[in-house]
C-alpha cells in the first residue's frame, strides 16, 4: 500500500525561514530511517505559498490568484510517498517524525488510489499505460 504523507502548516513550514541545524539533522535521520526500512519512495518540500498560485474554474474560465493567500491554515509544506503494509503502520512512522518539535501544523495520511482499484471500469490499454506510469 502506498500512502501520501502530507505536511500541513499554519505558518512555520510554509515560511521562507530556514530551520535550525538540530531540526535539519533530526529530519535527515528520520528520512534515512524511512529509506533504510524500505518505506520511503519519494519526499519533497515546497516553497512558501507566497511564491505559488491557485488556479480554479469560474464561469467557464480559469481564475488565477497569485500568492500569498489570505487563508494559510492548511498550506502544504511538503510530502512523502511511503510504501507500507497498512494505514496503521504509516501512522506509527508519522509518530516518529521530528516535525512535532518544530512546526505547529498537522500531518495528513492518505492512501494512494491504485489503478487496480478501478481497472474494471477503464479501457485495458489505458490500464496498462497507467501501470507503466506508476512503476
Amino acid at each position: 500500500m502506498r500512502f501520501m504523507i502530507i505536511v500541513k502548516s499554519s505558518g512555520n513550514c510554509a515560511s521562507s525561514t530556514a530551520p535550525d541545524a538540530k531540526f535539519v539533522a533530526a529530519m535527515q535521520k528520520f528520512n534515512n530511517d524511512l529509506a533504510a526500512a524500505g518505506v520511503l519512495l519519494a519526499l519533497e518540500g515546497l516553497h512558501p505559498g507566497a511564491n505559488g498560485a491557485r488556479v480554479k474554474p469560474a464561469a467557464g474560465q480559469w481564475k488565477v490568484s497569485d500568492g500569498p493567500f489570505a487563508e494559510t491554515k492548511e498550506m502544504i509544506g511538503g510530502f512523502w510517498i511511503w510504501q507500507v503494509n497498512s494505514k496503521e503502520e504509516a501512522i506509527e512512522w508519522v509518530k516518529r517524525c521530528p516535525i512535532s518539535t518544530h512546526a505547529d501544523g498537522e500531518i495528513e495520511v492518505r492512501q494512494v488510489l491504485e489503478v487496480e482499484e478501478f481497472a474494471a471500469r477503464l479501457a485495458p490499454a489505458f490500464v496498462e499505460q497507467m501501470r507503466g506510469v506508476a512503476a
